[in-house]
């Protein structure tokens, strides 16, 4: 083990040189690498930083504030005083910036915005981010496009459109064209040199949902799009472009942004992302010449280069603190720790697994496997969250960076209440749980399931290591078994249905309660397709109302009982475990300058950062 160190270590210091001697170069240590390049299907923070980098949207955030704006690719930040915004709130007005190059060397114009919106609400892809632009520009009415597309038709979309991506009629054809026509078309249009986005109804997170740092409304080139296979920009055909995989986009590994830096490479198989200066940012070109992000999944591996001098930032999770700080106390690295992060990670259970998962075993409740309705059973829901030590972990593997929470809602948020009960560990009322469980037949022939996570999360590792431990303490026939796999592999498994149980972070796209209750819980959220059916129609029944009934009130009491009552539902319910709400640690070389921390940004803004050596 200790020569296959030293072989890697020595690989990744003979790639790194080159870099390291450069001061005009930065380079981040990171773990994992992006699932994709393309702003329509990015939604996770791999992809968001490199994105963030790499194109512009039309606002961004004034330093670490998420309430005042700065202009972007507008030349103004939309308010009622200024006349960009209507008195009602419904019509914003986005003057577009003249003279902005894309790195494919074309202008950006009010079409390439335009176009970037509907794109993306047209492309809409289970699972992805485009649900909050939909349901911003329907006043919360809709979350998808396909929803949309039936409340306008009286049509399901699956009656529409077939399997193939082709229509079933001549009809349905005259009403997909239509929907675009009469109904998206409108909501982001062009007048003069402005796009203007009329809502059906105010809705309140709208500039944040667009601002910079949001992957999901980055503006795109759109004639290198349409060159290139994207959708064409045409109203009869749209749903062919509608929930591709990320893959099949041809932004997925390319770069058609107008932002500070342009894409250079993305290795996959080192999954490493080189980035290069813009130099003819309308902005100004950046400090920075190059950036690496480098991910290297291995701590020890991560730690030696940093300390080494050959990087300027590296990922030392919680579990790494008193390292981080041995670092600092040589004078080889500045630590800051315990600020606040808009951030949950959960653990929740898939009440139906899509066929063809390989994590279940036998497939059968026989001692060798689960069924694919495992986690459909509250009992064995409930056995697993009595077996969540989140006292210790807290303590002893995040070194105090965390705080335990009722829910997946944030402290601090409105709606959160500290009331509600804790995780309980307790592995009698565990065993009491099993026991019921199948009508006892859990507890008679046991189970075996694999909890996966990806590698170079400790934290997670860790997290699947003790409650794999402690389940399979309370019955010699229980069998939970950890794998590590890449990001990616994790990433897709979980976005297909495939995991029974999944750990999952999330990281506030705007600071709403309504970005955390409705992302984990109601029917439609982001997470709900990966959790099954069964769940669907459970949150579809029991907390969709209230949810959206909170997201669109403008009285804060109303919202905070109906807040109380999701989360009373959902914990009786047992939906998941809430682990842990992180708070921040940045470990950076000495000479770095200009980082600070955000609430809603994904990884680093290198156009503010620079080195000073």
């Amino acid at each position: 083990m200790r020569k296959i160190l030293l072989v890697t270590l020595t690989v990744l210091f003979f790639s790194l040189v080159a870099f390291a001697s450069d001061p005009e170069t930065f380079v981040n240590l990171t773990i994992g690498e992006p699932e994709t390049l393309d702003p329509l299907h990015s939604y996770d923070t791999a992809s968001g930083e490199v994105i963030l980098n790499l194109y512009d949207n039309l606002i961004q955030y004034d330093g670490e504030s998420v309430t005042e704006y700065l202009p972007m690719i507008s030349t103004q930040v939309p308010s009622v005083e200024n006349g960009l915004i209507s008195p009602e709130g419904t019509v914003y007005t986005f003057p577009i910036r003249e003279g902005v190059k894309f790195h494919t060397g074309n202008v950006l114009t009010p079409e390439d915005v335009k176009y970037s919106f509907h794109r993306y609400i047209l492309g809409d892809p289970s699972g992805g981010p485009q649900w909050m632009i939909i349901e911003a520009l329907t006043g919360g009415a809709h979350a998808s496009v396909e929803s949309w597309f039936e409340a306008y038709s009286g049509m399901p979309y699956s009656e529409a459109v077939d399997a193939d991506k082709n229509v079933v009629s001549e009809e349905a054809r005259q009403k997909l064209i239509s929907f675009y026509e009469e109904v998206v078309s409108p909501k982001v249009k062009i007048e003069g040199n402005s796009v203007v986005f009329t809502l059906d109804a105010p809705w309140g997170p709208f500039m944040n949902t667009i601002a910079h740092f949001g992957s999901w409304a980055a503006i795109t080139d759109s004639k290198w799009g349409i060159e290139n296979g994207a959708w064409d920009g045409k109203a009869d055909g749209w749903w062919k472009w509608h929930d591709l995989e990320p893959q099949e986009s041809p932004y997925h590994n390319a770069d058609a942004g107008s932002g500070p830096f342009k894409l250079v490479e993305w290795d996959s198989a080192e999954m490493k992302v080189v980035l290069e200066r813009f130099d003819d940012y309308w902005a100004g070109p950046a400090t920075i010449k190059n950036v690496v992000i480098w991910g290297i999944d291995e701590f020890s591996t991560r730690k030696a280069i940093f300390e080494a001098g050959d990087a300027d930032i590296a990922y030392f999770g919680a579990p790494y603190l008193d390292q981080a700080e041995a670092l600092a106390a040589e004078g080889k690295a500045v630590v800051t720790k315990g600020y606040p992060t808009a951030s949950i990670t959960s653990l929740h259970f898939n009440w139906l697994v899509a066929e063809g998962s390989e994590y279940l075993g036998s497939g059968k409740l026989d001692g060798n496997g689960v069924p694919r309705d495992f986690f459909s059973d509250i009992h064995v829901r409930r056995g697993f969250a009595y077996c969540y030590d989140g006292a210790t972990f807290v303590d002893e593997v995040l070194n105090g960076l965390g705080e335990l929470v009722p829910t997946d809602l944030p402290k601090g948020f409105l709606g959160y209440d500290e009331t509600l009960p804790l995780p309980e560990f307790n592995l009698a009322k565990a065993a009491e749980e099993f026991k019921k469980a199948w009508g006892g037949e859990v507890w008679e022939k046991g189970f075996k399931i694999q909890l996966l996570y990806n590698t170079g999360n400790d934290a997670r590792q860790t997290i699947a290591e003790m409650l794999a431990y402690f389940v399979n303490s309370i019955n010699p026939k229980f069998k939970v078994e950890p794998l590590g796999v890449q990001w990616p592999t994790y990433l897709a498994a979980q976005r297909n249905g495939f995991l029974p149980l999944f750990t999952i972070g999330w990281l506030a796209d705007y600071p709403d309660p309504h970005n955390f209750i409705a992302t984990y819980y109601a029917s439609y959220g982001a997470y709900a397709s990966r959790q099954g059916v069964p769940f669907q129609e459970w949150a579809a029944a029991n907390v969709d109302a209230e949810i959206s009934a909170a997201a669109v009130s403008v009285d804060n009491e109303e919202r905070i009982k109906l807040y109380r009552s999701v989360q009373e539902k959902v914990i009786d319910a047992a939906i998941g475990i809430p682990l842990y709400m992180p708070t921040g640690l940045n470990v950076r070389a000495p000479w770095v300058e200009g980082w600070y921390p955000h609430l809603v940004r994904s990884g680093f803004y290198y156009y503010q950062l620079s080195k000073n050596q």
